[in-house]
């Protein structure tokens, strides 16, 4: 019977699709294949076998012809994520060195401005109380926890929340985290930043297994500005069975964040709503940039339900005790998507929930829902974007189209893919160009390389003029 099923859902599909035009509606009305198929399967469940199996083969098809098949895009392009050369140490500073867990906690609770703590290799496994960050740094002598070289020291927590930082200027390094709770919805966050945790620093660590690795927010009153995530990698090995959110890199109501050149994959929820984000800005913040990130939404883990979306200005919004302003009037203000390379997405690569005067410049989505642009309060510059599928304002949203090259959603609906095939093999992680890259014809305000490379003076639409520059690690 499966076999019968299956062409009668792939007969229905096609011929859903051809009569009046019908891929042309659901163009204007943005609805892409991939947000149609779950929907359909959903509506014909519970019904009598032929009509479930239809609407089974019917999603699949859907499926098949806006996301291609299920080829695992490469989580292993050097130069972005975590590297294997140590970031340097403080020319100046106390060294204290911990070789024990007791010793690192007690190196935490005393620490002082200047203190540089460093983890001696091995594994060190805390449980009952997170370690607790509040002596705070200064400008001039930050508070550093590092490992002298990456992938010696592994911390390991069996806790809802590893290092609570809410004193200002400490900085993290080298260092691998994992969560290790038997219940993975115990495992919130690796890094819960509050307060007046201003000038928080996690750079080239390796963060592995939490709800939401990066926890960051205000607290009476305080809001932990200025913080940078660079050069990290960020992902999970397993499917987060919870209903909390997962979102590796979760910003609410802080401003001036920088969050560059990390790797942030594999984020898939399978409790409450099933959505999922690589990174959001929310909660009335501003002037926030993700930039030069390579965000796979699924690498290892594939073809599950749920939605993911790769980065956002916005997420799914705030409650209004926990914005900025107490009123979240927008969720985002002058805040930056550019240079970033998403891809492997059930959802949106990039959406922006009333987000003000936003920039979305020079990103490279593959196999995503595109680009939307959603309520009154979002108003955004798209420029630049080389897009696997389609732009969208939705519900109000304000868009500013500036040279983008795009894919009709209409294509999507009889499996036509031109974005996609400019590249050697983007289904399986190749970015390298197939040919020429289709190059701007206009001049372009400042845009990073993904790669972190000098652009052209012509620039290719993307995030990148040459992927090969990411593949030779500048350790």
């Amino acid at each position: 019977m499966a076999r019968p099923l299956r062409w009668v859902g792939a007969m229905l599909a096609l011929a859903l699709l051809a009569a009046g035009g019908t891929a042309l509606v659901l163009q204007a009305q943005g609805i892409a294949p991939r947000a149609l198929a779950p929907y359909i399967e959903k509506r014909s469940s519970g019904h009598n076998a032929l009509i479930t199996g239809a609407g089974e083969w019917t999603s699949d098809t859907l499926l098949r012809l806006d996301r291609g098949a299920a080829t695992a895009p490469s989580a292993a392009i050097g130069g972005i994520g975590a590297r294997s050369a140590a970031v340097r140490a403080p020319e100046a500073g106390t060294v204290r060195l911990v070789a024990t867990s007791e010793e690192a906690r007690r190196a935490l609770a005393l620490a002082e401005a200047g203190d540089v703590i460093t983890f001696m290799p091995g594994v060190y496994r805390f449980t009952q109380a997170p370690l607790v960050a509040n002596h705070p740094g200064t400008a001039l002598a930050s508070i550093v926890v590092r490992a002298e070289r990456p992938g010696t020291v592994t911390i390991e927590f069996d806790l809802g929340e590893g290092f609570v930082v809410s004193a200002p200027h400490w900085h993290f390094e080298n260092l691998t985290i994992r969560g290790v709770c038997k219940v993975q919805a115990f495992c919130e966050h690796a890094f819960h930043v509050t307060g007046g945790a201003s000038d928080f620093r996690s750079r080239n660590n390796t963060i592995i297994d939490f709800n939401a690795h990066f926890k960051i927010n205000g607290e009476g009153g305080r809001f932990p500005d200025h913080g940078r995530i660079e050069d990290n990698t960020v992902r999970n090995d397993s499917v987060r069975d919870t209903a909390s959110p997962v979102t590796p890199v979760d910003l609410v109501a802080a401003s001036h964040w920088r969050i560059r050149r990390n790797l942030i994959s594999d984020f898939v929820k399978s409790g409450g709503d099933r959505i999922s984000y690589g990174g959001f800005a929310k909660g009335a913040g501003s002037d926030n940039i993700f930039e030069q990130n390579m965000v796979l939404c699924e690498s290892r883990l594939q073809g599950l339900p749920g939605q993911r979306v790769g980065l956002s200005l916005g997420g799914g919004a705030t409650g209004k005790p926990y914005c900025r302003d107490k009123r979240c009037i927008v969720e985002q203000e002058q805040s930056e998507i550019r240079a970033n390379l998403i891809a492997g997405c059930s959802d949106d690569g990039i959406y922006l929930n009333n987000a003000a005067a936003s920039k979305v410049t020079h990103n490279t989505l593959i196999d995503t829902g595109g680009i939307t642009v959603r309520f009154p309060g979002s108003s955004a510059d798209v420029e630049g974007n080389l897009v696997d599928g389609a732009i969208r304002a939705r519900n109000g949203g304000e868009l500013r189209l500036l040279d983008n090259r795009t894919t009709p959603i209409s294509l999507l609906y009889v499996g036509y893919h031109p974005v996609r095939s400019l590249f050697r093999h983007a289904a399986g992680g190749d970015f390298a160009w197939e040919g020429e890259p289709p190059r701007r014809q206009r001049g372009a305000a400042f845009v990073p390389d993904l790669c972190g490379t000098q652009r052209g003076a012509t620039l290719a639409y993307g995030a990148f003029d040459d992927i090969a520059a990411c593949l030779t690690r500048k350790d």
